[in-house]
């Protein structure tokens, strides 16, 4: 069977070709920039805005020696990681596990040149650090607001993983709201988890949205798994900048909490005509703690807080910041609002 018709194909390279678009252009005069769609373009445009103010960071840290040598004598570890100029005269903020106690912090800029840096003050409950270097006028990445981010959303990764400068990675924003336990042992509240793929070196770098802003700061992967990230969130890291620069550390509340933001049924926010439609689940109390003592019990739902009715959402830096004042905590337990004294 033959068909009247014959099929043609053609080289895409092929010159002599006379393949045309439905628009009528041919193929080969199109532009690199036609040719990316509206993701690619996002992810270009954001790391072209952000990578001049990511920096590569290599530290030497003090180890005592163990089990050989003289009582007390002290080795080197190097390490590296990644890191973000957020001021034109050189504030840096990465991880607290990757500047934190540090000997030495040398920092290389996207050009290449290499600075000297400062550590201004780092706090391990929340795994951030500020560093500064002093030189010319520098590149800054822009922060953004967490509290603007959706499930869903593009999330793209910049750093320098395994000491490969400048890498980006893109992803989405996988779950908000996550509890991730730091080395110190504190749990770290608002945690975004992402699938954009960060490996060792990325710690400390920039996790942006597609406008380039920075909604977070990358501090953890599962090792095992494949596409579990974890960044703080930048609303986070704007207290604790905040209090590193004033205060060189972070001053805190205690109310002895675990919680999770988490939504509330539609059901709750109509019929008690809350101005939210989210809290923070408890998900631990410590014994003997202000929170225990006030009557907070695993499972209770925290819908607003102090006698000003404060969004919950402000809740952590009403702590951070007033260690001494009195809360009010309204809960949401068994369909009915019940109201806490915490102090």
């Amino acid at each position: 069977m033959t068909s009247s018709s014959q099929a043609h194909l053609f080289l895409i390279d092929d010159p002599g070709s006379d393949a045309r678009t439905p628009g009528g252009a041919h193929g080969h005069e199109r532009g690199d920039e036609t040719l990316l769609d509206a993701y690619s373009l996002a992810v270009v445009n954001a790391s072209e805005a952000v990578s001049p103010a990511v920096v590569k960071i290599d530290v030497v840290k003090r180890a005592s020696s163990a089990g050989s040598g003289p009582a007390g004598q002290q080795g080197e570890t190097r390490g590296r990681g990644s890191g973000f100029v957020f001021t034109p005269d050189g504030l840096i903020l990465t991880n607290s596990h990757v500047a934190g106690g540090a000997a030495r912090i040398d920092v290389t800029v996207s050009d290449g040149q290499r600075f000297d840096a400062d550590l201004i003050g780092d706090d391990p409950h929340t795994d951030l650090a500020v560093i500064k270097i002093s030189g010319p006028k520098m590149a800054t990445a822009t922060l953004g607001n967490s509290r603007r981010v959706r499930v869903g959303q593009l999330a793209i990764a910049i750093g320098n993983p395994y000491g490969f400068e400048c890498t980006v990675t893109a992803g989405v924003v996988s779950a908000l709201g996550r509890s991730l336990r730091a080395q110190s042992g504190r749990l770290i509240d608002d945690v975004i988890q992402t699938d954009a793929a960060l490996n060792p070196g990325n710690s400390g770098g920039p996790l942006v949205d597609s406008s380039g802003a920075v909604i977070g700061v990358n501090t953890a992967i599962i090792m095992p798994a494949q596409g579990i990230c974890f960044a703080t969130a930048i609303d986070t890291a704007k207290v604790v900048v905040g209090q590193l620069l004033r205060h060189g550390r972070v001053r805190r509340g205690y109310i002895g909490v675990a919680g999770q933001n988490a939504p509330l049924p539609r059901r709750i926010v109509r019929y008690f005509d809350l101005p939210i439609e989210a809290g923070v689940r408890v998900m631990s109390v410590e014994a003997g703690s202000p929170a225990s003592e006030a009557g907070l019990e695993e499972g209770d739902m925290i819908v607003a807080w102090d006698d000003a009715r404060r969004l919950i959402a402000e809740a952590r830096h009403l702590i951070a910041e007033h260690q001494a004042l009195r809360y009010l905590a309204r809960i949401q337990r068994q369909s009915r609002l019940a109201e806490r004294r915490v102090h």
